[in-house]
């Protein structure tokens, strides 16, 4: 067809009939009538190819199907409830449902490492959090995954840590606590959501920062699934005593349940009657706190990661999130993804140094 670019329909077969010394007038049509139906094919098959290439591009589009949401941690805990508030108002931002899904075990670990071996396609991601990319990597020898297995999008919380004990217990106080611990040397117990969570250091630090010797074998630690778990063990009396972010706790503060001990913010916190760790001479503790950000697998394509750097940024500014966790004792905030790698970097260095000094690296 490209010969006869240009040309008047019917014009070879003209000059081939005047060679052969014929009348054009009868065949000039027939060349028409050859040439029209496979222009119109040829439009055809062009259109359709076109079609076809849209319908391509719109597929890739990320996101075209649900987004699975892993919280390596069980119901009830920080980083459960951090996912749960934001995926009550992602439908107001991403396209389409984000499916939150707790996978536990090993102090976070299992479901981490789920999602280091998932497909980088954006489908699978996870909240990282101050237990599994900081605590677990510091204390544990051997570990299915490194805090470098994973592309960051960024922190999107921070939660202060909370020391509590049941109202019942009758200690009231971190003196009452510490006498408890000194009168009767490994009989007092903390909870914890797994070996090489937060509150399985966290526990462990106050108690040492509070001049107790040889903490491990002066308290003993006691891991569950989870961080409401490890909330309710101390609620129930099957342990003396936790610290953990203040999100899993606010619930059980407000109704009376559980008496805060102290806090690590600068300032005393709404809501929780209990002084802070600068008022009890301990201000090295305010570097003690829990965190939350999205992440996936290294080798998510930027489409993704700035999908959900967008988004995070409008979930961090929508008035409801911000509600949600303030009212817990969170604090909204908006890392970009190189603060959040140096932020998560650094307190990594901090548990590690802390881990090697108290002896509780995990072989």
């Amino acid at each position: 067809m490209s010969e006869d670019k240009g040309r008047e329909p019917g014009s070879k077969q003209i000059r081939e009939n005047d060679i052969m010394g014929r009348s054009t007038a009868r065949t000039t049509p027939a060349v028409k009538t050859h040439a029209e139906p496979t222009r119109l094919a040829g439009t055809a098959l062009a259109a359709a190819l076109a079609l076809s290439a849209l319908t391509a591009t719109a597929r890739a589009e990320y996101p075209d199907r649900p987004i699975t949401l892993v919280v390596a941690y069980g119901a009830g805990g920080a980083t459960d409830i951090a996912a749960r508030n934001l995926a009550a108002v992602a439908p107001k931002y991403i396209p389409q449902p984000v499916l939150v899904v707790n996978r536990t075990g090993a102090g976070g670990a299992t479901g981490t490492a789920s999602v280091k071996s998932a497909d980088p396609d954006g489908y699978t991601m996870v909240v990282a959090r101050v237990g599994s990319h900081t605590v677990n990597p510091a204390m544990k020898e051997t570990l299915p995954y490194t805090i470098e297995d994973f592309r960051y999008v960024g922190v999107f919380e921070i939660n202060p840590v909370i020391c509590a004990t049941a109202a019942s217990s009758g200690i009231d106080s971190m003196d009452a606590l510490i006498g408890k611990i000194e009168a009767s040397p490994g009989e007092v117990t903390y909870s914890s959501s797994g070996v090489g969570s937060l509150l399985h250091i966290a526990g462990a630090l106050v108690i040492d920062a509070f001049g107790v010797e040889n903490v491990t074998e002066a308290i003993t630690h006691l891991p569950f699934r989870g961080g409401g778990e490890a909330a309710t063990a101390v609620l129930g009396g099957n342990a003396t005593f936790i610290c953990t972010n203040s999100s899993a706790l606010m619930g059980q503060i407000e109704a009376g349940g559980l008496k805060p001990l102290l806090v690590t913010t600068k300032e005393r916190m709404e809501g929780v009657d209990a002084p802070t760790v600068a008022e009890l001479g301990h201000p090295e503790l305010e570097a003690l706190v829990g965190w939350s950000g999205i992440a996936g697998p290294k080798d998510i394509p930027d489409e993704v990661h700035d999908a959900w750097s967008g988004w995070l940024d409008q979930i961090v500014a929508d008035e409801e999130f911000r509600k949600s966790l303030i009212a817990l004792g969170s604090i909204p905030v908006s890392m970009d993804t190189k603060e959040s790698v140096a932020f998560i970097d650094n307190q990594y260095e901090v548990f590690k140094g802390l881990v090697d000094k108290l002896g509780m690296r995990i072989e």
